[in-house]
């Protein structure tokens, strides 16, 4: 039996509410822990910001996750990933496992791609960090690795545009750009990309394999809970959703977001 800390909520802050791809597939995968979400609405999106900015937003945000007793922190912004995991952990230091979304993709990508071309779409921030290209690299499995901005993406998902002939000509767009290729797979790097996810496998016909981050990410969150013994026995109280900037667009798309019915809390953060 772990200690009453096992019970302590997993923390997961993103940008927006893109981030609720991630959280939704860790209560599917793991139905008995309970998730505190906070979505830095005021800011988004990360993809254009400073690395300076996002490190700041990051650490203040992580002051609040800590605040709700968090036992593991999830940082479920690839930008936010990027530029702020290593500071977000030595910050946090012993107080909560801090885990980001790339270490798994990266992860997974070893194990199932080598010598292959691998195509990477996301935020101009993740996609100029190189930290896909560095992380991958540095596997040393002769994976190549074909990355293409797609700042357009977020935002037009984030106001609803997809499944829709809009969303369709910016994919297709996007998707037919000479980086991307002779890839055998895409990863999709920003958690917004679930909800288009059977736009992009349509323009492919079955030909590239597109990864889901937020599957890999939360199958890889319930390994290390089990592997640290972090694991809670049951679901003591509901998920609490917070955002920095409220608005009634999000409450709507959240619910498209996270599959169900969510209240999401105003928590002002930056005021």
């Amino acid at each position: 039996m772990g200690d009453r800390k096992n019970a302590y909520p997993i923390g997961v802050f993103d940008s927006g509410i893109g981030g609720l791809t991630v959280a939704q597939a860790i209560v599917a995968e793991l139905p008995q822990e309970k998730l505190v979400y906070f979505g830095d609405t005021a800011h988004l999106p990360y993809g254009d910001k400073s690395t300076a900015a996002i490190q700041a937003y990051a650490v203040k945000i992580c002051d609040l996750l800590l605040r709700q007793h968090c036992k593991v922190i999830l940082i479920a912004c690839n930008s936010a990933s990027a530029a702020a995991y290593e500071l977000v952990k030595e910050y946090v230091g012993s107080k909560a496992r801090v885990l980001n979304v790339i270490d798994p993709v990266v992860e997974h990508i070893g194990k199932t791609y080598a010598g292959k071309t691998i195509g990477l779409i996301g935020t101009k921030q993740t996609v100029n960090s190189n930290v896909y290209l560095k992380k991958i690299d540095g596997l040393d499995l002769d994976i190549t690795l074909k990355s293409h901005a797609t700042p357009l993406l977020a935002a037009m998902i984030e106001e609803g545009f997809f499944n829709d002939s809009i969303s369709e000509n910016v994919i297709h767009a996007y998707l037919s750009a000479p980086e991307l290729q002779g890839i055998e797979a895409l990863i999709l790097g920003c958690t917004h990309y679930p909800l288009i996810k059977k736009q992009i496998e349509n323009y492919y016909k079955g030909k590239v394999d597109v990864l889901d981050a937020s599957q890999i990410v939360a199958k890889h969150v319930r390994r290390f809970l089990e592997a640290n013994d972090l694991t809670s026995g049951e679901l003591l109280s509901d998920h609490a959703f917070y955002v920095s900037d409220f608005t009634r667009s999000f409450e709507e798309s959240t619910r498209i977001f996270f599959k169900r019915q969510v209240h999401l809390e105003h928590y002002p953060l930056w005021e």
